[in-house]
């Protein structure tokens, strides 16, 4: 960790969203000048990290921060583990050194300036609020039956936080993850490299952990994050538990395809049986969700009869 970090982490350890800490506190604590003080919290603004500054009391946290302990992470996962207070994109790195990679390799960020989402929108990163990480797997699969890997890994997640004893979760075709019919995740599946045999895959996914009020007013819809929680997950062990979780149900994936978690999809499924439009440019359609099918397809009933739609352009609405 350069020295960059180094400080700003450190700062950080000593601040809290529940009172104010003095920056002449900080700076005896640290060894620091006030000014090298003030000059750190003006970059971790930048960062996305909301502090209050009031004279005389000194500076807090606008909301709670959770940071990745690295020797613990790397330490308790079993493939390579690549981890960066910041990046571009988790996504992109791996993307970039797919060569140099095994199946179950992963790279976890605190901070991505240039986070994607799904149809290339914007994924807000800010600095320690939330998760971001990204897994590489090599399937023995052609692209083909690679369909519907998407809501693989949105039933790995939910299985995970379920487990940890988060309540009130559900999954929206195709990628997305809620919390009390709010988004709190979502999932981003690139393809590096295929062949006849083989497809090689960038599996990204971002958790909402803890949402300042700055930034959800930059979101263009109802966003949920686990701060509510009595105890929320230690962020270190949701990525090593989503981590082996994840490589689990992809290799039952590539043995037994999407037929084994049809009825873990359903069971979450926030829109089953319920009558819902599906918008494919410059044309919609509305019916009852009656699930998935085999290939990850949802399927829609309406006066036509059940018909499967799939594609990278399909949004849905509840009515």
């Amino acid at each position: 960790m350069n020295e960059h970090w180094l400080r700003k982490r450190q700062i950080l350890a000593c601040l809290s969203h529940k009172g104010f800490v003095s920056g002449e506190a900080i700076a005896k604590k640290l060894s620091l000048t006030r000014a090298a003080i003030n000059q750190h919290i003006d970059a971790l603004k930048d960062y996305g990290v909301e502090i209050y500054s009031v004279k005389g009391k000194g500076y807090k946290l606008a909301n709670a921060i959770s940071l990745i302990n690295e020797s613990e992470l790397v330490n308790n996962i079993d493939n390579r583990c690549f981890y960066f207070d910041e990046t571009n994109s988790t996504n992109a790195f791996m993307l970039n050194h797919a060569s140099e990679l095994e199946s179950g390799d992963i790279c976890v960020a605190e901070y991505q300036s240039a986070g994607r989402g799904r149809r290339g929108r914007q994924w807000l990163s800010p600095y320690g609020h939330h998760m971001y990480a990204s897994l590489f797997w090599r399937l023995n699969l052609d692209i083909s039956n690679a369909s519907g890997l998407s809501l693989v890994v949105g039933c790995s997640i939910v299985k995970t936080l379920q487990e940890l004893g988060v309540e009130g979760l559900g999954v929206k075709w195709p990628n997305d993850i809620y919390l009390e019919h709010k988004k709190l995740a979502g999932i981003l599946i690139e393809l590096s490299h295929h062949s006849d045999r083989q497809t090689e895959l960038v599996i990204g996914f971002g958790i909402n952990m803890s949402m300042s009020v700055e930034q959800g007013e930059l979101i263009d819809q109802p966003w949920s994050d686990l701060s509510a929680m009595d105890n929320m997950p230690d962020k270190t062990m949701l990525v090593v538990k989503i981590h082996q979780q994840l490589k689990r149900d992809l290799v039952l994936f590539e043995q037994q395809g999407l037929d084994a978690f049809l009825q873990r999809w359903n069971n979450n499924d926030l829109f089953i049986n319920r009558e819902v439009t599906l918008l494919m440019a410059p044309n919609a359609v509305t019916g009852i969700c009656r699930g998935i099918d085999k290939q990850g397809a949802i399927l829609l009933e309406n006066d036509q009869g059940t018909n499967a739609f799939v594609g990278g352009e399909i949004s849905l609405r509840a009515n």
